[in-house]
Parts: structure tokens; sequence; C-alpha cells
């Protein structure tokens, strides 16, 4: 059984910094893409970083140069980095895997992040 298990929300002040982490269980983690989403109330859920099975890291716009996205295969765990965070962050930050056998996608239950201006 998959598991994915986000942690580390919070609330911050804008320009502050949150850790978030994924902890994955039941899934061939090395040979997963994995990555970092978020939906904000009222919008869609949208690509914040990714990570593929080679180690290559692609992140969206809005995040370039302030998020970093890291793992740890051992520890079958992923991390986000933010730093600079911004009101527009704020959201549920969900943690995704894609099996690398069948291609289907896990998300985890998310963690909150809150920043106050």
């Amino acid at each position: 059984q998959v598991q994915l298990v986000e942690s580390g929300g919070g609330l911050v002040q804008a320009g502050g910094s949150l850790r978030l982490t994924c902890a994955a269980s039941g899934i061939g983690f090395s040979l997963a893409q994995k990555g970092w989403y978020r939906q904000a109330p009222g919008k869609r859920r949208e690509r914040v970083a990714t990570i593929t099975r080679d180690g290559s890291r692609s992140y969206s716009d809005f995040v370039k140069g302030r998020f970093t996205i890291s793992i740890d295969l051992a520890k079958k765990m992923m991390y986000l980095q933010m730093n600079g965070l911004e009101p527009e962050d704020a959201a549920l930050y969900y943690c995704n895997v894609v099996d690398p056998l069948n291609h289907t996608p896990y998300w985890g239950r998310g963690t909150r992040v809150a920043v106050s201006s």
C-alpha cells in the first residue's frame, strides 16, 4: 500500500522560510517521478517542483530561485525548502509520486502553508 505523508507546514511571515517533508512507503521511490504541488482556496492544483528518476529538477516559474526540491533515497524522503515566502504561496502543499511500473499517481493529504503579510 502506497503511503505519502507530508509535514512541515505552518504559519510564517512574508520573507520567511519553511521546509516541507514527504515520507514515502510502499512504492519504488528511487525509480518514480516525484514532485510537490499546491492548491490555494478556489484555485486549481498546480505544479511547484518535480524531480525525475535521473535526478533532473524542474520548477514552476513562480518559485524559481526561492524553492529547492531534494530527496533522500535511502530514507525515501522528499523535501521542499521554501525561502522568501510570499502571501501568494499560501496553499495546501501535496507530495506526489508516480508509480514507475504502471504510471499511477499517488498523493499525500497535504500540509498547509500560510504566509502573513
